[in-house]
Formats: C-alpha cells, structure tokens, sequence
C-alpha cells in the first residue's frame, strides 16, 4: 500500500480558509486519524486526498503518482486514485441485496486486466478444494438443522472455507461427501478428475490458439501475460464479492436486504463494498457515528482487527477522541483548518503541542492551573497557584534553561510573522477571513465570573495542566480541599474536588466511596505533570510536583 503525502495543501472558499497549508506524510500501512472539532477541516482534507475536492493550492501524491499539483495544474480523478471511501451515512440502495450493493460499483471498472481461461482456473480450483475432504465434510455439517442441511448457509460457509466462487461451491455440495461412506476416497478421485480437465484445457488452448497458461491462470504468449481493456467477468465478479464479505463475516446475508440487517451488519456491507475493488488507500468520513455506543467499541475492534490483516493504509475522519486514541497509529489534530499535533497517540496524550491539543484530547478533560513564579539556580521553580493562595515547587523532568526557551520562542514567532509576510505578498493571496486566535481555555472554579478580565501574560505566567488520574487522594498531600462531586463507577470513581475555590478532577482507580464536603489532602504524581507558556500557549516540559 502507498504512502500519502500532502505538501502546502489549502483549500479556501473566498477568505474562508477551511485548510490552511498543511503539510504531513502518512506512511504505508498506517492507521491515520483526522481528529478536530466540527468544521476544522478534517473532511475536506480527506475528500481532497481522494479526489472529491479540488484544492485550491498545493501537492497531493499517493504512492509514486501525483494525484494534484497546482503549479503543474496535475487532477487526476478520484475514479482513477484506486481509492475507496466508505461515507457515515453507509450509502446502501434499499432496494438491492447485501450481494447487489456490493456487486454494483464493480460491474463499472473497466480498466487494463489480465485475460484468464476460466475453465482452467474453475476445474484448478476443484481439484485443489476436493483434496480437502475432511474439511468439506465437517463444514457441511456443522449447518444442520433438525437433522436437515441447510443448503444456504453450507454453500456460504463452503466459500468462505475454500476461498472460491458460488458456481465452484454448488459443485462441491452437489457431490455430498458428506452421506459417502468413505469420502476421501470419492474426493481424490474427483479430484484427479478435475485435475485432468484442467491439463486437457490448458493443451486445447496451446493447440487452438498458441496460448500458455501460468499458475494464476493467465493467459500468455512468449512469456508475456495477455492483457486487454475490459470489465471483469462473472466468475471474477463472484470471487471478488464473496472474497469482501468473508472479510467482513457477512457471508449468511447475501440475499438479505438492507432493512433486514441491524446498523453494524449495514457498515459490514459497507465496508465489504469499499474492499471489494482493493483500493490501494480505505477513507473513511466518521462510519461509525450512526452506531450505539456498545456496538460503536465492537465495530472498533473490528476495523482495528481488519487494518492489521489487510495491512492496508486506513485514513479516518472522526470527531471522537476516544476513537482516534484507540485506533490511530497516528493521530493529526486539526482546528480552524491548521494543523496542531502530528503524532502517535499516546505522544498526543502526554506532550501535547499547545494548550488546545491538551484540552481536546483526554476524558475527563485536563485540569488547568495558571502559576506564576520565576526559576531556581537548580532549575527548579516555585509556583504561586489559586490566585496566591497556595504555593508548590515544580522539578522538570529534563535539563530547562527558562531563559533560553523564551528566547527561542521569541525567534521562531518572529520567524512565523516573517513568513506570514511574505506569504501574504505572494501573488494571488488571499487573506484568511476565519482568523487563527489563541485558545480560551478553562479553569473550573466554584464561583465563575461571567465577563473574564483581560490579562496579559508574562515570561513569569505558566499554566500547569494535570491529568486527572495524576490526582489522587491520601493522607498528606501538596493541596487541601474538600469533595465537591463523587462518581463511582465500579472499576474507578471521577470526584471533583474544591480546593481554595478552584475544582481539581481526579480518576480514583477502585471502587472507592467519598462524602460530599470530606476534606481530604491531595497528591498531584508522577513525572507526567505538563508546563506550558502561558503567553504563547506552548508547551515548555514534563515535570513533577514535590
């Protein structure tokens, strides 16, 4: 499978930039996440990457091929990307079967194909299924019912089993080893008799028209594989569906109809229709939004299980951020149409680039605390917290040099503005009306003012943000506080906890109870704590409380 590689894509509707210059590289076999908030521009990058959007500017290449250049005025059309797209909504026509919708898009593809000798290839696969007598046999049975075989769902379970076409499946219930006495003995002689029609076949296209035949059953002459410009033909046709919907365990519901089956066995179909043309890239635009919430994880674990055995390269839009975590091999953040983070998960969730990547990702949501202190000689620093109530000591967990860092900081925004410039005096620019701002983030306070004072930061003015299983409960803590809220949910308990007018969240792991308005000390632990700038909202570094 190809990598994807977007360089200086945009996409704007007059000022309106719904993708601003993104740049990333989503590397073979990879599970990438699309992850932001709604209108961040996380499906107009997926619908330009397969070619259902036109970008305004920039590079798009999948694989080797340049699918869009704006300067080289490259749009090749997203039939001929060889990618497939399954959309929230599962698009399936009400009025064909499981097996028609997933036949529908494939009777169309018509493109440069082999030319095989089906006879050949059908009696090779007889023969080589009849050599598996043992197996037929058990498979057959295993679909009685009452006694009886159920016709059905043993043709289903045959293709399945052998990886072989209905026509191909029919012959072989039809020789019912099942009711043989010995039906090995009848499988092998059948089995060399179909071998034998596959050799006669192969010797009466030498002689008629010159053609060998390879393993695969391609058609060839003078070591060259015949090829022509067709559609694919019924036996192809068949194998390839029946081929999608094993993938998908959906085989017993060919014949069904789409309000016959429940919403997961729908994105099932969908899912097999997306596979059936083997595209070289799987988009998919938040297919699972439309499932309940138990059945969301199931599906979860199902396209997890499928990309590893497909070893295909998945792109996935979603707004979810549990979803994206526990499925992204890596995961790119988006918002107001910029890229934030770019990275693995768990990267995601531990060093956050900014204070808005820290906030979106995580549930409950990241606890927030504004400090303001200077650094020690030892690099350490002593923070005042909770508006000067409180004071801890901070102790990054690597080497930090403040002073360079706000140096650094200062270099690269004006390294940023610099480039903004110039960009801004290229031809054709157009200035971007939806304006990129800082992010508001939140602090949880007991009593909150409605109109918040403008404040403007410092080089002394950070922002601690806490994950709330950092938070625990114990006998002496760094904080003091009482219980504010207590929600125990079996496996662990959220509590929300008031310290000095501020509310901390915290996960308890354990089914622990807690009183409302117990007072109770406060631990914050580990080396996981994150220091953030609270001027550019950057991150700075890891650390701990002590």
């Amino acid at each position: 499978m190809p990598k994807i590689t977007l360089e200086h894509v945009s996409k704007r509707w007059n000022g309106f930039y719904a993708v601003d210059d993104l740049s990333l590289v989503m590397e073979d076999h990879s599970f990438i996440t699309l992850l932001g908030p709604s209108g961040c521009g996380k499906t107009t990058t997926l619908r330009m990457i397969a070619g259902l959007e036109t970008p305004t500017s920039g590079k798009i290449t999948i694989g080797d091929q340049v699918v869009f250049d704006s300067k080289e005025g490259i749009n090749v059309p997203a039939a001929k990307r060889h990618v497939g797209f399954l959309f929230q909504n599962y698009a399936l026509w009400p009025n064909m079967t499981v097996y028609q919708n997933i036949i529908f898009g494939l009777k169309n593809i018509k493109e440069e194909m082999p030319l095989y000798d089906e006879e050949y290839l059908r009696d090779l696969h007889l023969a080589a299924s009849f050599k598996r007598s043992n197996e037929i046999v058990k498979c057959v049975n295993d679909t009685r019912e009452k006694k009886q075989i159920n016709k059905d769902r043993a043709l289903s379970h045959l293709i399945d089993l052998l990886d072989i076409t209905m026509k191909e499946a029919k012959v072989i219930f039809d020789a019912h080893l099942e009711n043989e006495a010995n039906p090995a003995e009848k499988a092998g002689q059948l089995a060399i008799e179909y071998t034998k029609k596959a050799e006669d076949e192969k010797a009466l296209l030498l002689a008629k028209k010159g053609l060998g035949l390879t393993e695969k059953g391609e058609m060839e002459k003078d070591g060259q594989v015949q090829t022509k410009d067709r559609r694919l033909t019924g036996e192809e046709l068949d194998l390839t569906v029946r081929r999608a919907s094993r993938i998908v365990k959906i085989g017993d519901f060919m014949d069904r109809y789409p309000s016959e089956l429940s919403g997961g066995q729908q994105q099932r179909v969908a899912i097999a229709r997306t596979l059936a043309p083997k595209p070289t890239v799987l988009f998919m635009d938040e297919p699972l939004s439309n499932l309940d919430a138990k059945l969301r994880l199931e599906m979860r674990a199902e396209l997890q299980r499928l990309h590893a055995d497909l070893g295909a390269t998945f792109v996935y839009v979603t707004h979810d951020q549990l979803e994206a975590m526990t499925l992204a091999t890596k995961i790119c953040l988006i918002n107001n149409g910029v890229l934030q983070q770019y990275d693995a998960p768990l990267d995601v969730y531990k060093k956050p680039n900014n204070l808005f990547v820290a906030d979106f990702v995580g549930n409950p949501s990241i606890n927030f605390i504004e400090a303001k202190g200077k650094q020690n000689a030892d690099g350490s620093f002593d923070f005042s917290i909770f508006d000067g109530k409180e004071t801890i000591h901070f102790k990054p967990s690597a080497k930090l040099d403040a002073a360079k860092w706000h140096a650094d900081e200062a270099a690269s925004e004006k390294n940023r503005a610099d480039a903004a410039t110039a960009r801004g005096e290229e031809k054709g620019f157009v200035e971007k009306s939806n304006k990129d701002s800082l992010f508001r983030y939140h602090i949880a306070k007991m009593e909150e003012k409605a109109i918040q004072e403008e404040y403007v930061p410092t080089e002394e003015d950070y922002l601690l943000a806490i994950r709330p299983e950092a938070i625990h409960i114990a006998e002496k803590g760094h904080l003091h506080g009482t219980i504010y809220s207590s929600m125990p949910t079996g496996m662990e308990t959220t509590v929300r906890v008031n310290a000095d007018g501020f509310l901390l969240t915290g996960v308890i792991f354990g089914g622990l109870l807690f009183k409302l308005d117990q007072a109770v000390e406060i631990t914050l632990e580990g080396d996981g704590i994150m220091l953030f700038d609270r001027k550019s909202q950057k991150f700075i570094t890891l650390g701990s409380v002590i």
